[in-house]
């Protein structure tokens, strides 16, 4: 299945992926470099001209999936903050921030607009959120704990990880999805009632 590539891209396009991604100060320049080459990989692969085009999610498609990028990246490393205070659990900013960072990864190749609707592209209908995703990390040589993480985060995997880093992404997934979903008019997660 080819609906990826991994492409280094113009100086230009990894400047922009470089200038919207927060959270890259803190993790060493080869590891921003590899997280730079994923997203603009997957924008290459997308049928997104822009960054600003490409949607958070089929719930909340007026939001950016940059934006919602940046508030589970911050989110996230504020709750391992507080989870090394706290709880006395330590998080390796190196496994930490490409999960925050890369977690939406595929999300570019799973949507695509239509006559200005927001759809699902073919292959989210062949592989579920987070696999693509995993996928792509995985060719790119990223830790097993990142991969694997991407791999599980979404609300409805099987199942999901049990390490720190997969619990404060979770966190912080909710906490930014729930802000979209409020600022498009939608019902956040923790009011909704179950079916």
């Amino acid at each position: 299945m080819d609906f990826y590539r991994i492409e280094r891209g113009d100086p230009a396009r990894r400047q922009r992926v470089a200038g919207w991604l927060d959270g890259l100060q803190g993790v060493r320049p080869e590891t921003r470099e590899a997280i730079v080459t994923a997203w603009v990989s997957s924008w290459a692969a997308s049928p997104f001209e822009t960054l600003e085009e490409m949607p958070y999610s089929l719930i909340a498609p007026a939001y950016r999936l940059m934006d919602h990028v940046n508030e589970v990246t911050r989110a996230g490393i504020d709750l391992a903050r507080r989870a090394a205070r706290d709880w006395g659990r330590e998080t390796d900013p190196e496994v930490l921030v490409p999960i925050l960072v890369l977690h939406d990864i595929d999300k570019p190749l799973l949507m695509r607009r239509e006559d200005g609707v927001v759809r699902a592209s073919p292959l989210a209908a062949e592989l579920p959120h987070g696999v693509p995703g995993a996928m792509m990390l995985r060719e790119m040589g990223f830790a097993p704990r990142v991969v694997n993480t991407v791999a599980t985060h979404a609300t409805n995997a099987p199942f999901h990880g049990s390490t720190t880093e997969a619990w404060l992404l979770h966190y912080a997934d909710l906490f930014a999805t729930d802000h979209a979903l409020m600022s498009t008019g939608g019902v956040p997660f923790y009011q909704r009632r179950p079916s």
